[in-house]
């Protein structure tokens, strides 16, 4: 499989909420994640991430993506996807009670390889933004 077809199934898998199980084939088994964003500070690896993605899912049912740009730099061996990621609070419940708001959030994924496998996500994401939107901090 091509490095562009790796990293768009990856990114499709990760972004739908499908969970690291669908994510793992793409991805070596340690690979890590960063993020300059207060509400992923604790993930450090893109299993983390593909099920904290995964655990948004329940909270938001119509949540997607809108890709904007993706593309494969294979000298430095990397791949990158631009999209604006939009979805409505409508599921949860206690602490997460829905608010019924929606945001439109723009982020952008740098997937690092290694041989034919991802080792490395950066997400840039601006979360406070995308957070106020959904009424979840002020």
């Amino acid at each position: 499989m091509s490095m562009y077809d790796t990293a768009r199934k990856f990114f499709d898998a990760c972004e739908t909420g499908q969970g690291w199980d669908a994510c793992r084939p793409y991805c070596k088994s340690n690979a890590s994640f960063s993020a300059q964003a207060d509400a992923l500070d604790e993930i450090k690896t893109v299993e983390a991430y593909a099920d904290w993605m995964k655990g948004m899912m329940p909270l938001m049912p119509d949540a997607h993506y809108d890709l904007k740009f993706f593309g494969v730099d294979k000298d430095r061996q990397c791949a990158a996807a631009a999209a604006v990621y939009h979805g409505t609070h409508t599921g949860g419940e206690g602490d997460h009670a829905p608010t019924g708001k929606s945001f439109a959030g723009d982020y952008v994924f740098v997937m690092d390889f290694d041989g034919d496998r991802i080792s490395h996500v950066n997400k840039v994401w601006n979360d406070v933004h995308s957070l106020r939107q959904l009424g979840w901090m002020e």
